[in-house]
């Protein structure tokens, strides 16, 4: 019997495609998955902001009805009309407060997708 030497080659150009597209496929299916992660908490962040917002809007309007009566009434005598201008203005101060506070808390960051934007920040890197 006679040995031939056989020469293997690589896959060639279908197989070096196909590889590519299972790659391709691997990495937007990656991609995908860690995006819903970050969705799934960035929803349970935005249903905790709710939550405490919620609460905190009807305290305050208990808060204010209660007080707001209270202290009219026993400055009424003394002040008359000035004490609803005062309180007018002790109100635009908290509303101001609570604005500056919910703010503060969107610039935190946690409504955004952080991972998930760096690794394709990363993909298209190495693409290019």
């Amino acid at each position: 019997m006679e040995k031939t030497d056989t020469v293997v080659h690589g896959p060639g150009l279908m197989g070096g495609i196909s590889g590519l597209a299972k790659n391709l496929f691997g990495l937007i299916v990656s991609r995908v998955e860690l995006a819903a992660l970050e969705m799934s908490e960035v929803r349970n962040h935005v249903i905790e902001l709710l939550a405490i917002f919620a609460g905190a809007v009807l305290a305050v309007w208990f808060a204010l009805a209660y007080g707001t009566a209270t202290i009219v009434m026993l400055a009424w005598d003394s002040w008359g009309w000035k004490i609803l201008l005062v309180m007018f203005l002790v109100f635009l101060v908290i509303t101001v407060v609570l604005v500056m506070k919910g703010l503060a808390m969107l610039k935190q960051g946690k409504l955004a997708f952080p991972e998930t934007m760096n690794e394709l920040r990363h993909d298209r890197d190495a693409l290019l």
